[in-house]
């Protein structure tokens, strides 16, 4: 989950909501230059974080507080093999994407036996289904740094990572080797240069628990305070300039 400290708590975004503001996003990309399979691609978007369980496991710090996802420890081989498993049931393209995904975010984990296997069998995997889709290595990574990008650009708006004063934060500049910058405006707007949606303005929305107290004894606790936290609507206006 995410996790910002508040005046008086915690805000909490789940990320499976981070991935659905991540998918109203990637919507909004013109239609001129998006990515092969832009409806599944979205899917992917909006899935890629379905075995994301925050009330489930341990969610608490040592001192008490929500657990960021910053914080967590590694992964499994055997949490990224159901995640691969449950993407199939949304079909191959999807799955290309799903897989590229954890390849990225495990790539740190080479030179260890068990991840070495688990990646190598994703590379083949990846292969296999660009040749029965009939889709070029490049198509599928640009689809993926579209992903990528949609991704971050998320996760730049759940953290309130906007940076004051109307100073620019890059994005990404995986797409097609373009440089996207954010920046919130005087009034609140938020804009992306150079612009690269559809729509002129949009808004974008996700949904926030909101959690009073700043330590929890346990994660029993935790979990039940944030089943019953209220739920506030956070939302982001993009607007061309």
């Amino acid at each position: 989950m995410i996790v910002n400290l508040l005046e008086d708590g915690w805000e909490v975004i789940y990320h499976r909501a981070h991935a659905l503001l991540a998918a109203q996003i990637a919507g909004q990309w013109r239609k001129l230059d998006s990515p092969e399979r832009l409806y599944e691609t979205i899917a992917a978007i909006s899935h890629h974080d379905d075995l994301e369980r925050e009330w489930e496991g341990n969610q608490i710090t040592e001192a008490g507080a929500p657990m960021d996802f910053t914080l967590e420890g590694e992964s499994s081989v055997d949490k990224f093999k159901e995640q691969i498993d449950s993407a199939r049931y949304r079909g191959r393209w999807v799955t290309v994407l799903t897989s590229k995904h954890i390849c990225f975010l495990t790539q740190d984990q080479k030179g260890k036996p068990e991840w070495d296997e688990f990646i190598d069998a994703q590379m083949d995997l990846q292969k296999q289904y660009r040749k029965e889709l009939g889709i070029s290595e490049a198509d599928v990574e640009r689809a993926y740094q579209f992903m990528r990008w949609c991704d971050r650009l998320s996760l730049i708006l759940a953290q309130d990572k906007l940076p004051d004063a109307g100073r620019a934060l890059e994005i990404t500049s995986g797409i097609d080797g373009q440089r996207y910058d954010v920046r919130e405006l005087e009034d609140g707007r938020v804009t992306v240069e150079p612009w690269p949606f559809e729509a002129k303005e949009f808004t974008v929305n996700v949904e926030a628990s909101r959690l009073s107290e700043l330590k929890y004894e346990s994660n029993e606790a935790l979990i039940s305070a944030l089943q019953q936290a209220p739920i506030e609507t956070l939302e982001w206006t993009f607007v061309k300039k």
